[in-house]
């Protein structure tokens, strides 16, 4: 019995020791409440821990859990039952046959935050890489929508405006939009609920304030952004003809009194030039 212990505590010690287990990950990661991040992973193990024909089934852990009896957050481990608050939210994405730990973890809550850690199990072998953990940080919203105009805002021409939020991603918590501001008045309130708003906008909403507010579901936080618009008018453009016009006119009137101007002044010199020799002639 003595010697199956100090058999045990000699593999134990050799695993944890060699060189061929490693494991690169970011040591830190920060995210924004409610947004999503993909962990970059891979780790590495000794030829005879496992071969491509056996089962290999590896494991993210909080750092303060017990691997061999916790649950983890995400796992490939039919053994094994996702903690209930990371179902869904933390998956591995990565292709465990290429060494591939990737994490992405979605929604992000402020319980998240903490420190990660990577165990592999062959079920012959487990093996923790306690040495090199996952510190997550989860920080307050700050993130503001982005809005896009496909081309741009001319008076009574609609016009296409698009609302995303950059670091959400597809599976991450339901997004809700609200569209708000003095040009929206006159629309219906279901169109203002949606990503993509289709705005006719008049010659009035030219430097008014348009909002986009997003609603993270799962986070329960709200970011905004507010943009002013830049409407020409069709009616300002279609005057510069008219514009022309009476500048043209101006011209024209002012060449023909210009003309007649230095005409009558010609004729008048001239008529006093003759004046006087008509007189001294009998």
């Amino acid at each position: 019995m003595l010697a199956l212990l100090l058999l045990f505590l000699l593999c134990t010690r050799s695993l944890q020791e060699d060189p061929g287990f490693q494991l690169r990950v970011q040591g830190s990661v920060t995210v924004q409440q409610g947004l999503c991040v993909l962990v970059p992973c891979s780790f590495s193990y000794p030829s005879r821990v496992w071969s491509s024909s056996g089962q290999l089934f590896i494991s993210w852990f909080r750092a303060r859990s017990h691997m061999n009896y916790d649950d983890p957050v995400a796992t490939n481990d039919p053994d094994y039952e996702v903690q209930e608050e990371t179902k869904g939210r933390f998956q591995l994405v990565g292709e465990v046959k290429s060494r591939d730990c990737s994490l992405n973890i979605r929604g992000a809550r402020m319980e998240d935050e903490g420190s990660y850690a990577f165990k592999i199990d062959t079920r012959k072998i487990k093996y923790a890489y306690r040495d090199k953990k996952l510190n997550l940080q989860v920080t307050a919203l700050t993130e503001k929508p982005i809005i896009h105009i496909a081309e741009p805002l001319e008076s009574s021409r609609p016009t296409q405006l698009t609302c995303s939020l950059p670091g959400s991603c597809e599976g991450g918590p339901p997004l809700t939009f609200s569209w708000s501001g003095d040009a929206l008045n006159s629309m219906d309130s279901g169109a203002l609920t949606s990503s993509v708003l289709t705005l006719t906008p008049r010659p009035q909403d030219h430097d008014t304030n348009l909002t986009c507010q997003v609603q993270l579901g799962g986070a329960q936080v709200t970011t905004e952004r507010t943009i002013r618009l830049s409407v020409s008018s069709e009616q300002q453009w279609d005057s510069w003809p008219l514009v022309f016009m009476v500048i043209r006119g101006i011209l024209m009137a002012a060449g023909f009194l210009l003309t007649y101007g230095l005409t009558w002044i010609y004729y008048s010199r001239c008529a006093d030039a003759q004046g006087p020799r008509a007189e001294s002639s009998p």
